[in-house]
């Protein structure tokens, strides 16, 4: 057992059961002061606090003294493209030169640029560089991870691809679930109705590796009838959905997403109400990625409105080469504060719990629950919820447990 006392703040507590908030919960976190928590096989045993810590049942305990420090759950993202070869940098200075992102696509970048990339580079490299974000992402708390395909878009790259994830998925403490996006765009040689096809075909072999299906449902890359037919191949197979819907503009990806029972519709830059009353009373998650809109100079999601309107969200970083560079979920947590004006609790719930349940992990992961995995944060002493991103940059962690155990 791993008994963490002195704990100044533990952050994060949600009653057993409780796999996402909504509405007003998202303003709701259970806090305890002066707390200790214990850590037994991985996973939360208990936790209380310090005057009620009975000293007699802890004597064989490994004792940790947080000496003041805040404990929370470990931030969990739900949406990463992490898999990729190479950089793009170079797009990075056209965005500068003030092209849009539709404008590099137009002209052989953006996607199908990683596409080529990731053709030339060898699995067992591919590898090494995706398993170095992995360790960088977790270094900085994250404890769950989603990881798409969708730059080999060809059979036998997407299938690279997914071999890497899965290789992945077996070498770290994180969690970590896999999503087939080979429609992520239209593979170079294929016309767009071959390419939709030869998709559809592939979908036995990519559940072999995959847990879900994406597909990028936007302006200039696939239509609601190609969602509607590749979604349905997933589902065949046991792959359910998470959907790239409404970057670029009002797609309908939402409303194919719910009607297919989408775990989670992603992006959401361009939303109307009518998106909002389709999410309403359905099990499908709005997912929102601040990187995206802040790296690309596009309208943040219309967060507080959909929980206005008595929806949950989650916040995820978007990792990608083109147009998020970055996996720090403490940043996009400062993001939904900053620019999309939740507060810091509804921000840890969208980091946290919800985003598990976008994973379908929040039985398991993303808050302080008795019985849940042990994948917590443990910052240095003074740090409070609040100061988590209002201080986005200054260093804050002592300590990441994932599955109960210290992070090397």
């Amino acid at each position: 057992m791993i008994l963490i006392k002195n704990i100044g703040e533990l952050v994060g507590i949600v009653p057993a059961g409780v796999l996402r908030k909504q509405g007003a919960e998202m303003a709701e976190t259970g806090v305890l002061r002066d707390a200790w928590l214990a850590i037994e096989d991985g996973k939360i045993a208990g936790f209380g606090q310090m005057a009620d810590l009975a000293v007699a049942s802890t004597g064989s305990a490994t004792a940790i003294d947080a000496r003041g420090g805040m404990v929370l759950p470990a931030f969990c993202d739900s949406h990463t493209h992490i898999v990729y070869a190479g950089s793009r940098d170079g797009e990075f200075l056209d965005k500068i030169n003030g092209l849009s992102y539709e404008e590099i696509a137009a002209r052989g970048g953006g996607i199908l640029n990683s596409s080529d990339l990731l053709h030339e580079t060898s699995e067992d490299e591919l590898y090494a560089q995706s398993i170095a974000r992995v360790r960088e992402m977790m270094g900085k708390g994250t404890g769950a991870i989603e990881i798409k395909s969708g730059y080999g878009l060809n059979p036998a790259d997407e299938l690279k691809m997914l071999r890497v994830i899965r290789r992945i998925k077996e070498s770290v403490p994180a969690l970590v679930r896999v999503t087939f996006l080979g429609a992520h765009a239209v593979g170079r040689g294929y016309t767009h109705e071959e390419y939709v096809q030869v998709m559809v075909d592939m979908m036995p072999q990519a559940a072999e590796y995959a847990d879900f299906v994406d597909v990028f449902c936007d302006e200039g890359f696939f239509t609601v009838e190609d969602t509607d037919r590749l979604l349905s191949a997933g589902a065949a197979c046991g792959l359910r959905p998470k959907i790239h819907a409404n970057e670029l503009a009002v797609s309908g990806g939402v409303q194919v997403g719910v009607r297919h029972g989408a775990l989670s519709v992603d992006h959401l830059e361009r939303t109307t109400d009518v998106e909002i009353e389709v999410l309403r009373g359905s099990s499908t998650m709005p997912t929102m990625l601040p990187g995206s809109s802040f790296f690309l100079g596009i309208p943040f999601g219309r967060a507080k409105e959909f929980i206005g309107a008595g929806l949950g969200i989650a916040l995820a970083s978007d990792y990608n080469p083109g147009s998020s560079p970055s996996g720090d979920m403490r940043f996009v947590m400062a993001l939904g504060c900053i620019r999309m004006r939740l507060t810091p609790v509804q921000a840890l719930n969208t980091v946290t719990l919800n985003s598990a349940y976008a994973m379908g992990l929040s039985d398991i992961t993303g808050s302080i629950t008795p019985g849940k995995r042990a994948d917590l944060l443990l910052t240095r002493p003074g740090w409070t919820l609040t100061k988590l991103p209002y201080l986005y940059q200054t260093p804050f962690l002592r300590t990441v447990f994932l599955g109960g155990r210290p992070l090397e």
